[in-house]
């Protein structure tokens, strides 16, 4: 029954798209029946999983498959791959009905069938790898999604920085694909077959499994965008449809996390040394994801770089786990697991919120540009109020759900203080302090982003011009907000869900339910949670009647006393984050451009500053570039000419008979 709803769901995912293209291009009747049918498979998807966790039951499906020998459409669910489902399914299902209103079918008539074809493909692809029990089936499904995401990313492809960022995310996606053809190469000469399953201890030699696991985390690492592999992600989020972004964001890089969790659930045995270079991976990709967040000007870039930042999070708790399983810790195991997977959800929940709320954002006011917004928490109140709750969450505040996650990877983290010598150990504790950095910069980046564009006055016409979203888009970002709230102040509805988890990844950890119950106070967090939000109804109750009694002249935020204000005396996004950009000018390498030798009288000018991505813009397009002017000189050898190819074919059957 499980496994039936799920393949249900699949299907109905995959079909969607397909019904929009009976119709005219701009044809509502289209988009409506193509939104039902992708909502009605993502709700048998959510069935299957809930029947799953509810019961405990699963009945793989194993069909013989002619396509490749040994190959099979083998599917089931664990705690793992039901654990995963949930984010693919939800996010789908609320970015379908989003879409109703940011997509128009009558508004984006060349491009809104596409765009439904390929996010119900998209959506199909990753619930397709993840009950994926064959590596076949799994290669499969991971192309379908990474072929899906690519014509989402190229959208609106008539613009030359889509077009740009489509083609940077297509190398790097088929790059990790090999990865995955080694790592997948290498189980089937290890186990014997396509199969999925786990290794026993002393089935492969040291090399072979060190082989599979660095492979698997570059070619994951890359999906995932661990740094500093993530050169696709912030260009292709930043320029993908907004629900699109949403679900890459929330969903589609989890794939990453899905495959390292799952290939490391397989090999036995693993050294101290892949844990601590998981979560020092980890570390920097939180701590400079979140610092390059700071210095961006464009609003979903910006969450770009913040999903960077929770994917380190996400693979510190997981680097955790693994140095609990080398070293015979299950607290470490129980704790770094909770909190990554949690924080797979939370992060789902809020960045998809933030993305569907930037996406509101920029419908209304037609630029991301943070500089150019401002004041409009006065016209989008509602969009203000979910994207507030989004930027608490993700900052790791109470009583919202980054709260949790963190908290139990911070519990985790603490248990290795004055844990062994080993230099891994060492690392291990420094992770903490981290760890903190990463919440104190989150905090200051969102504190940015909303005072910018949510406070003050507005910047531009496009600010001043805005309106609220229609109700198509509210709703969704009103279920994410509820979401993040309900796990924030009642943690326990997702211990079991966790156990299950845990229990699929480390099934030699016994009673995995009553240890997390005991090592992480849920409890407590409920209680603190009530009692805040208690505290913070009864401050705003008493900071209103106190205003009603005064007598209160209104003003323009922040006029400062003066008697004509303007927009230009608000700090700007980059104003306000300068001093942390030059602190971390080290890594961030910003570029500004000012007038220089201003005389006495100046005449007008302009101020203009970035932040570059080294990785990408310094390291890997250079690259390209030098490659691509050597290679050129070889076009001196294709002239065309018959006898010349002839006497290439006659050079190299020599060169080869001599070789042999």
């Amino acid at each position: 029954m499980t496994e039936v709803l799920v393949l249900v769901g699949i299907a109905l995912a995959a079909a969607s798209g397909f019904f929009g293209l009976l119709f005219r291009r701009d044809s509502s009747a289209g988009q409506t029946l193509c939104t039902s049918i992708a909502v009605a498979g993502a709700l048998s998807g959510l069935a299957g999983v809930a029947w799953f966790f509810a019961t405990g039951t699963s009945r793989p499906i194993n069909v013989p498959w002619s396509l490749v020998e040994g190959a099979a459409f083998h599917v089931g669910l664990d705690g793992l791959s039901a654990f995963f489902l949930v984010p693919i399914f939800l996010i789908s299902l609320l970015g379908n009905v989003y879409g109703l209103g940011y997509w128009k079918q009558s508004e984006h008539p060349t491009t809104g069938r596409k765009l439904r074809l390929f996010y119900g493909l998209l959506t199909a692809g990753m619930a397709l790898l993840v009950v994926a029990r064959n590596s076949i089936l799994f290669l499969f499904g991971w192309e379908i999604m990474a072929l899906a995401a690519y014509f989402l990313v190229v959208t609106e492809e008539e613009k030359p920085a889509v077009r740009e960022a489509g083609w940077i995310y297509l190398v790097a996606t088929h790059a990790a694909t090999l990865c995955l053809l080694g790592v997948f190469g290498l189980l089937r000469g290890a186990s014997g077959s396509f199969t999925l399953v786990a290794l026993s201890s002393g089935s492969v030699s040291p090399g072979v499994a060190t082989a599979i696991f660095v492979l698997a985390l570059v070619g994951f690492g890359l999906k995932a965008g661990i740094m500093p592999l993530h050169v696709w992600l912030p260009g292709a989020h930043a320029m993908a449809p907004s629900h699109v972004s949403a679900m890459m964001s929330g969903v589609l890089i989890k794939m990453g996390i899905y495959g390292l969790v799952r290939v490391t659930s397989l090999l036995p045995d693993p050294p101290v040394a892949w844990g601590g270079t998981v979560l020092a991976l980890g570390v920097i990709s939180g701590v400079l994801g979140v610092a390059f967040a700071v210095g961006q000007h464009d609003l979903k870039r910006l969450l770009a770089y913040h999903s960077i930042e929770n994917i380190g999070i996400i693979v510190m708790g997981l680097g955790l786990a693994l140095l609990g399983r080398s070293l015979g810790r299950v607290d470490w195991v129980v704790l770094g697991l909770a909190g990554s997977l949690l924080h797979i959800w939370n992060h789902a929940l809020f960045k998809a919120l933030l993305f569907l709320s930037a996406g509101s954002v920029i419908h209304a006011a037609g630029t991301r540009e943070i500089d150019h917004l401002g004041g409009l928490a006065r016209k989008m109140p509602w969009t203000a109020l979910a994207f507030l709750a989004g930027a608490v969450a993700i900052c790791g505040l109470p009583p919202l759900n980054g709260f949790v996650s963190e908290l139990l990877i911070y519990l985790g983290l603490f248990r290795t203080l004055g844990f062994g010598k080993e230099p891994s150990l060492a690392g291990a504790a420094f992770a903490v302090p981290a760890l903190a950095l990463i919440g104190a910069l989150a905090v200051a980046c969102f504190v940015k982003v909303f005072g910018a564009v949510f406070l003050g006055t507005a910047r531009s016409q496009h600010a001043d011009h805005a309106h609220e979203s229609p109700r198509s888009m509210l709703v969704p970002m009103a279920v994410l907000a509820g979401c993040c709230l309900a796990i924030g102040l009642a943690p326990q509805i997702a211990a079991p869900v966790l156990a299950k988890g845990i229990s699929a990844w480390a099934p030699n950890v016994p009673s995995v339910a009553q240890q997390l119950s005991s090592l992480a106070p849920l409890n407590w967090i409920s209680i603190m949670g009530v009692l805040l939000i208690a505290g913070l109804a009864a401050g705003g109750a008493l900071l209103s009647m106190r205003l009603r009694r005064s007598v209160v002249e209104k003003g323009p935020t922040w006029g400062c006393g003066y008697v004509a204000p303007t927009p230009r005396m608000q700090y700007t996004s980059s104003s306000f984050a300068q001093m942390l950009v030059l602190l971390f000018g080290w890594a961030l390498r910003p570029r500004t451009h000012r007038p220089k030798n201003l005389p006495l009288f100046p005449r007008q000018g302009d101020f203009h500053s970035e932040v570059p991505d080294p990785a990408l813009d310094e390291g890997l397009l250079p690259a390209f570039r030098f490659s691509a002017r050597l290679l050129s000189w070889f076009r001196v050898f294709q002239q065309g000419n018959l006898q010349a190819y002839l006497l290439y074919i006659f050079i190299a059957l020599v060169a080869l008979l001599l070789w042999r």
